[in-house]
């Protein structure tokens, strides 16, 4: 399945044919965005400013639209989250990209001014914005449509200038000149917020931001942000050493919550469900308990049911988990994967650990051409 497929009909007749699929994603403890960009016809994409502890998030949607990642970026190095691209690196073998400036390790895309990064017939103009960090990016579409400007520009704000190589002259030249000199109608896609503000425009920004908009002059806003007093982030100590190596833990083990359990290669959905892939199942079905959570009549009808089954209707489960043989894992099934994702919510909640739902469910191995038991019913 592609990206193409999964976009809908209907949105490409309403846009007049969908090139660009963009997908905002929020980590809520630290108010950052993180954005999925992929040219539709390709399947290729980036991530920008990902979140160490999203990384599982953002690797199942990116597997789940069919996108073969090019590049994690970041914005800059970042004082208030510790960046997922070392993870993201380690996971597809996309390259890590940030400002050459920011001097930090692991990184295997140095970007400066001027630079593009292309995914597909697509592209992202590297604009350099110095003022918050020397090392600060905002990342421009091919045609001027958007631009996510990471903390140098917020909506009705902009990035801190106290710390971290902060100089408010050279945030509002960068502001100026190179974000707000973009098309009045360009989206700007933040790095961050705390009140819910997702999307802003340049038109906007250029009237209504408190610090530069409104006719507001450079000295205006020196003034305003250096009477600003404001605390330093609370995860600066912990943050700022681990993006100086990309994200890239201290040792390598202290990463293992990203890897796969031991007894199986499970991989979490967007939903933040454990999966499994019909190929691996059927060839370790043996050392499994296949659970079906079916009705009896469709376990024992026409379509059958996978090797070795047991049955446990879903409406009995809860009462009947003494049934499940201890000792194996167990990988939940049902017709299409539906119903087996909510039987497989329950077992985990109950307490067992080395859970999976089939992916797919019966339709899927049975499409690839794992064999299916039929057997008439039970008189009993």
């Amino acid at each position: 399945m592609t990206v193409a497929s999964l976009v809908s009909p209907v949105l490409r007749s309403a846009a007049g044919g969908v090139s660009l699929l963009l997908r905002q994603l929020f980590d809520a403890d630290t108010g950052t965005f993180t954005y999925l960009v992929a040219d539709v016809a390709s399947g290729e994409g980036v991530l920008i400013d990902p979140v160490f502890e999203q990384h599982g998030r953002d690797l199942a949607l990116s597997r789940e639209l069919g996108i073969a990642l090019v590049a994690s970026l970041d914005t800059h190095a970042h004082a208030d989250h510790v960046t997922g691209s070392w993870l993201m690196h380690q996971a597809t073998g996309c390259a890590i990209g940030l400002a050459a400036a920011a001097r930090a390790d692991n990184v295997t895309r140095s970007l400066v001014d001027g630079d593009r990064i292309r995914f597909g017939s697509r592209a992202l103009e590297v604009r350099a914005t110095p003022g918050h960090t020397d090392g600060c990016l905002t990342f421009v579409l091919d045609d001027h449509s958007l631009a996510f400007t990471g903390d140098a520009l917020l909506v009705r704000g902009c990035g801190r200038c106290d710390f971290q190589q902060g100089n408010a002259h050279t945030l509002y030249r960068s502001i100026t000149e190179q974000i707000l000199s973009l098309p009045d109608s360009c989206l700007l896609y933040p790095g961050h917020d705390y009140v819910g503000r997702s999307i802003s425009s340049v038109a906007e920004e250029k009237v209504f931001n408190a610090r530069l908009g409104g006719g507001a002059t450079e000295r205006d806003f020196v003034i305003f942000m250096e009477t600003l007093k404001l605390p330093h982030p609370g995860r600066l100590a912990e943050a700022l050493p681990a993006n100086m190596r990309c994200g890239k833990p201290r040792q390598v083990q202290a990463g293992a919550a990203v890897e796969p359990p031991s007894w199986a290669p499970v991989q979490r959905s967007y939903a933040g469900l454990p999966e499994l892939r019909p190929t691996w199942v059927a060839e370790h079905v043996e050392q499994l308990t296949l659970l079906d959570v079916r009705t009896a009549e469709e376990f024992h009808g026409p379509d059958g049911h996978g090797p070795g089954s047991q049955l446990i209707p879903l409406p009995e489960l809860e009462s009947r988990l003494a049934e499940i043989p201890p000792g194996k894992p167990v990988v939940v099934v049902c017709h299409s994967g539906s119903r087996s994702a909510l039987a497989t919510q329950q077992l985990l909640k109950a307490g067992l650990r080395e859970v999976a739902n089939l992916h797919g469910g019966l339709r899927a191995w049975e499409a690839e051409g794992f064999p299916i038991e039929r057997t008439p019913p039970n008189p009993a």
